[in-house]
């Protein structure tokens, strides 16, 4: 069953709380999504880890009820200029 994008960016927040997060559904079908996340929290992480927090916020839903999810990460100092508020 294919997830919301406000399902997964509750998912992220949760687990991230202050996580600016930018989803995007890259076929229409509720499956394939993209996401940037922007955190302070990812500071002196490794990318790996960054991505690792994020799947863990995700609990178990990567892989399963989410298939596919392009994801980015970023410091807020660091994110896309479309990104910065």
């Amino acid at each position: 069953m294919p997830m919301e994008a406000n399902e997964i960016e509750a998912l992220i927040r949760e687990g991230i709380p202050d996580a600016k997060v930018i989803i995007e559904d890259l076929r229409g079908d509720g499956d394939h999504y993209s996401a940037l996340v922007i955190s302070e929290t990812f500071r002196g992480k490794s990318r790996v880890a960054q991505h690792q927090m994020v799947f863990a916020a995700m609990q178990g839903k990567m892989g399963g009820q989410l298939h596919a999810m392009a994801l980015q990460t970023a410091t807020p100092d660091a994110a896309p200029d479309f990104a910065k508020d």
